[in-house]
């Protein structure tokens, strides 16, 4: 039996992941939506679970004061990302983290901008490491920024999507947290400057 998912699909997984039980079995066997469409790597579950372990339920509330303005936990060992709307909503995504711990920040931080069509220029530290790197690349389908970005309260840290889905799931980044587009756009659309966001 060939087993496909669909990008609403693997959101229903997740979130049935992040419910637990009875409501995982539920969402996860829930027929096909004719409105989905193809999230690539789905040929390979099991390849993609094995990168991503913490598809798991968190509570806001061991990670944060408040989730008045929502709130942004990215769990770099697990790479998730979990997201706390102050209307009761709550969704885990799987993400890239960064390639070396020595790249990864953790802390305390909140979204300072919101960039609809970001555009991306190699820092410093990864010219060192790359040289061949371009110096500039506009938005569009060769962005490593995907279609929406999330400036973090560190220079060049972001949470942003990518436009190379190999990467979810996997140490791949240079520092910075990506994301499926699809799911970016999500987390783009109810975020807000001032959101509190935790890395740990």
């Amino acid at each position: 039996m060939t087993f496909s998912l669909s990008r609403r699909a693997f959101s229903r997984l997740a979130l049935g992941a992040a419910l637990g039980g009875a409501a995982s079995r539920a969402i996860a066997s829930t027929e096909e939506d004719p409105l989905d469409t193809f999230v690539p790597d789905s040929q390979d579950l099991p390849r993609l679970k094995r990168r991503i372990s913490g598809l798991q339920m968190r509570h806001w509330q061991d990670y944060f004061d408040s989730v008045s303005r929502d709130a942004i936990l990215c769990d770099t060992n697990d790479r998730v990302l979990h997201y706390w709307g102050a209307d009761g909503f709550y969704r885990v995504y799987p993400t890239s983290v960064p390639l070396t711990d020595q790249l990864t920040r953790r802390g305390r931080t909140e979204i300072t901008l919101k960039r609809p069509a970001p555009e991306w220029r190699p820092t410093e530290n990864m010219l060192d490491r790359n040289p061949d790197l371009p110096r500039y690349v506009g938005p569009g389908p060769d962005n490593p920024l995907g279609i929406r970005a999330l400036n973090l309260g560190w220079p060049a840290y972001r949470i942003h999507g990518t436009n190379d889905i190999r990467k979810i799931g996997r140490q791949s980044s240079n520092g910075c947290i990506g994301l499926f587009n699809e799911h970016i756009l999500e987390v783009y659309d109810r975020a807000q400057v001032g959101t509190p966001v935790l890395l740990i």
